[in-house]
């Protein structure tokens, strides 16, 4: 696969020593001179360039990326260089890194942007999801935000507990995919009872949310 990344900075270098750990093609379109500096990501191709102009994506090869990742710092970069690669380029896959939350609601189709990647909403959920034991913590949004990953934690007092899965009448488009179990996960079957201490992930429609947490809350 062959991956573009806008932002040599370290978030771009670090997706990019990733993916060419798995034996991807990469290339680095950096507009700074003093952020271009190969020899930190030797595997990758270097462009010096402005992601938002059609000729450093050109000299960048846009045209032959299935995937291009918008890291830079800047959110006005990140759509411009979202829209140009899906409406110039016809890239089929588009990341876009959102560095003011503010600005979340930007980051959709109509920016060209598949998957919207918020640092801080990330963190945010992460230090939830660690400390909060009986709410629905939202992970990240899927499929342009017409899904989300919810995770709930169950506990003695929580009325699911103890129910078999193929018994709960779930919201619809509301989908139990995983449970981790003692640091341990798996795909849950019809017959699995929930115990307290699980982690419920689900896939969900972000319209159902709130149907899903009454569920867990009120077991109904």
């Amino acid at each position: 696969m062959r991956v573009a990344i806008a932002g040599a900075g370290s978030v771009g270098r670090s997706v990019a020593r990733e993916l060419l750990g798995k034996g991807h093609e990469v290339v680095l379109i950096e507009e700074r001179r003093d952020a271009f500096q190969q020899d930190r990501v030797p595997g990758a191709a270097w462009v010096l360039a402005d992601a938002c102009e059609l000729s450093g994506l050109n000299e960048a090869g846009l045209d032959r990326a299935d995937v291009v990742v918008a890291a830079t710092g800047d959110d006005k970069t990140n759509l411009v260089l979202s829209l140009l690669a899906k409406m110039e380029f016809g890239v089929p896959r588009t990341v876009g890194r959102v560095n003011d939350p503010r600005n979340e609601w930007l980051f959709d189709s109509n920016w060209g942007v598949d998957v919207a990647v918020s640092t801080p909403r990330l963190m945010t959920a992460l230090v939830e999801e660690a400390v909060e034991v009986g709410g629905l913590v939202q992970l990240m949004h899927l499929e342009r935000g017409q899904a989300a990953l919810l995770e709930f934690t169950a506990q003695d007092t929580t009325p699911v507990r103890g129910r078999r899965i193929g018994e709960i009448a779930w919201p619809p488009d509301a989908v139990l995919v995983a449970i981790v179990r003692n640091a341990k996960a798996f795909a849950p079957s019809q017959d699995d009872v929930i115990e307290s201490g699980d982690e419920l992930f689900f896939i969900a429609d972000p319209d159902q949310q709130e149907s899903l947490l009454r569920l867990l809350r009120s077991g109904d």
